[in-house]
């Protein structure tokens, strides 16, 4: 399963660890927010709706950052608009800490979600533009699985924090001690560089990207579906993710065995990555995603329904992080099959990001359901029509394992229109 890694050269293996660590960060954020969500709601004294209008907030401006971002990528290189991405939310972490009231840190959080908009698009590009192709899925894989470090790390970092901190002073200090992993971006710039197809794609005479490419219509049907596919997907995870934490608290779970089932959780999301990324490159990636689809829309509305004992919330807890986070290791090189380098990131963050931001929707939707039919059936019916969604939009995408970046590339016909009249590049492999 590792011989990808041990194989590969020592630029897939720095890119590897680059990427990684940014999916990483992104996780811990996100996963930090929801473990202060109800701190912060008993602080101020806010509805559930309230608190899911600030979960959602960094979410929805992550639409036009991660879109903008991808189309900066397309034209000034993966690492520099990386690098700047990861400065950017990790700046606005930090004034986050600062808010005094609701509407500062709704403002504070929109303004830190154009940042992360930017990080998974453009870092999943350039893992995809490096590895092997057919080491493609098991290292992006890999790469998601980042998502599970963040997320344990959350859990054990915030932990501390608040009993450390009155809590008042604890949900700042969450914030500000973001500003640690920041030290990331010095690596990257030192020993990390652009793909050699992204060099090459600057050098060839291809259209540049803008915010109209999107929708010509060589890549209008892959986007709107692929963005489809993330709608459903992203609903359903981050309903799960921001969450169950005040669900297990609601139906009195204690705080020390509800950190024991977010690890637990988190096990299960890294045991989920890695047996997706095998399969991603076995059996190829749309299988593998309807599988895992189908599999998180029964084990959640499972999870949600049953009584709940010791045994049944680790049990559950870990199938739900297995299928409905770790199903993300198939997405990642799934996208980045589908668009040629030129474009690859433009289309992939609108996709992704476009996707995630409506998916995140469902957070709000949530809470406002919950007052009427309760907090876990709304969870329940969210990820019910979620996972549906995005089960209809994979069958509706082609199978993309196995693909050459270069004949996708090749195949491009607004690279083919581009090239010059003599140009020998092949069509096919």
């Amino acid at each position: 399963m590792f011989d990808w890694y041990r194989k590969g050269s020592p630029r897939e293996r720095k890119t590897f660890w680059a990427c990684y660590s940014g999916w990483a960060l992104d996780s811990y954020d996100m996963q930090m927010f929801s473990f202060l969500l109800p701190t912060i709601i008993a602080l101020w004294g806010l509805t559930k709706a309230e608190a899911g209008m600030v979960g959602t907030a960094a979410l929805l401006s992550a639409a036009i950052g991660g879109w903008a971002a991808g189309i900066l990528s397309d034209r000034h290189g993966r690492v520099r608009i990386l690098i700047f991405s990861i400065l950017w939310f990790t700046f606005f972490g930090v004034v986050a800490g600062f808010a005094q009231n609701f509407e500062q840190l709704l403002i504070a959080r929109t303004l830190q979600g154009f940042g992360f908009g930017g990080e998974w698009a453009v870092g999943a590009a350039l893992m995809a533009e490096v590895i092997n192709p057919s080491n493609r899925g098991r290292a992006m894989g890999f790469v998601q699985s980042g998502f599970a470090l963040g997320w344990a790390g959350a859990v054990i970092i915030i932990t501390v924090i608040l009993s450390q901190f009155p809590a008042e002073l604890a949900w700042r200090v969450a914030f500000w001690f973001g500003v640690i992993p920041a030290l990331m971006v010095l690596f990257i710039r030192r020993h990390v560089k652009d793909s050699d197809a992204f060099v090459q794609a600057v050098a060839s005479k291809a259209p540049k990207a803008s915010f109209s490419t999107v929708f010509k219509p060589q890549y209008r049907r892959l986007t709107m579906l692929s963005s489809i596919l993330v709608v459903g997907l992203q609903a359903g995870s981050y309903v799960i993710l921001v969450w169950i934490p005040s669900l297990l608290k609601d139906r009195g779970v204690e705080s020390g065995s509800l950190i024991a089932t977010i690890l637990v959780m988190a096990l299960g999301c890294f045991a989920g990555f890695a047996s997706t990324a095998y399969l991603a490159d076995k059996l190829g990636r749309r299988p593998t995603l309807i599988v895992l689809s189908l599999m998180s829309w029964i084990v959640t509305v499972t999870y949600m329904m049953i009584p709940l004992n010791p045994l049944v919330t680790h049990v559950m807890g870990f199938l739900v992080g297995f299928a409905a986070i770790g199903m993300y290791a198939a997405l990642g090189p799934f996208l980045s099959e589908l668009f040629p380098t030129h474009v690859r990131t433009t289309c992939m963050g609108f996709s992704y990001n476009v996707g995630k931001s409506v998916g995140a929707t469902a957070i709000t939707g949530v809470g406002v359901l919950s007052v009427h039919v309760g907090l876990a059936q709304a969870i329940g019916l969210f990820c019910l029509c979620a996972y549906a969604i995005s089960v209809v939009a994979l069958l509706l995408l082609p199978e993309t394992k196995g693909i050459s970046i270069e004949v996708l590339d090749a195949q491009d016909p607004a690279a083919d229109a581009a090239a010059p009249t003599n140009s020998t590049t092949p069509k096919t492999a």
